[in-house]
């Protein structure tokens, strides 16, 4: 996928001048990043690539979780990283306990929870917290992932519908893969993850966004290992995904840009 004519000359001039302060010399970027930004991210890092001569080795994983590609066990194992791209406080966790700069943080995107069912199948009404609730007690089978989206739907949600003892045989975690899959291929009547994760999906049709009283925003955030040997680098990623020549593509896949947040 390629940006637009306009939009690559003004990603160019703005990498321009980002990478003054960057280091002169091609430098490869060793990225960790979960799902919420991946299809965004695929579509920008050719981009960075083509107009400043670094390579990017991407490795994706959870934000949390204990599965062997989630972001905190790939570093604990020792795994190199310059730039980590997760949910935002899952990052600041890890910045607590050394793994990345605090000070670099910079919060990129938020994104809402969506609800996903398998492509052919009937759309149930999800419009009101009341709908939403009888649609999941119509069901067998209900999916959320491992990850933000998955922990609040468990553990808040579910309560906040006063179900969460339906839920319990019917509702289950769904470690590392996308739980569009799981929907796709008619394992869960229902799934439950970030907006920008389901879109990529094939198989599936997104209802939509969760009622508004029932809403979770999730921040994803980028940052700058403690491992890091190329932090300049990794610094010239982050403010050109956190740029506005970025901004079209994060839209599309169903983010809000958080235009020059950062945490200092």
């Amino acid at each position: 996928m390629r940006l637009s004519t306009n939009l690559r000359t003004f990603a160019l001039a703005t990498l321009s001048a980002f990478l003054l302060s960057a280091t002169a010399s091609a430098a490869e970027v060793r990225v960790m990043i979960s799902g919420g930004l991946t299809a965004a991210y695929k579509a920008l890092v050719p981009e960075f690539e083509r107009s400043t001569g670094h390579k990017v080795l991407t490795a994706y994983g959870p934000s949390m979780g204990t599965t062997t590609n989630a972001i905190p066990v790939r570093l604990e194992r020792g795994e190199p990283a310059d730039v980590l791209i997760m949910v935002g406080y899952a990052l600041d966790d890890l910045a607590k306990k050394g793994k990345a700069i605090a000070e670099s943080k910079v919060d990129l995107v938020k994104s809402p929870i969506a609800v996903a069912v398998k492509s052919g199948t009937p759309k149930p009404d999800i419009s009101t917290p009341d709908a939403l609730k009888r649609a999941l007690l119509a069901v067998k089978t209900v999916a959320y992932s491992d990850s933000a989206s998955g922990v609040y739907v468990s553990t808040e949600m579910f309560g906040k519908l006063g179900i969460a003892d339906e839920m319990k045989d019917k509702a289950r975690k769904i470690p590392a893969t996308p739980v569009g899959e799981i929907v796709a291929r008619g394992d869960a009547e229902i799934g439950f993850q970030q907006m920008s994760e389901l879109k990529p999906v094939e198989g599936i049709e997104i209802i939509g966004p969760l009622p508004d009283e029932l809403q979770k925003i999730t921040v994803f955030a980028a940052g700058i290992a403690s491992v890091s040997k190329e932090p300049d680098a990794g610094k010239a990623l982050i403010k050109f995904l956190a740029s506005p020549a970025a901004r079209s593509e994060i839209v599309k896949s169903g983010m809000d840009p958080i235009a020059g947040s950062t945490t200092n």
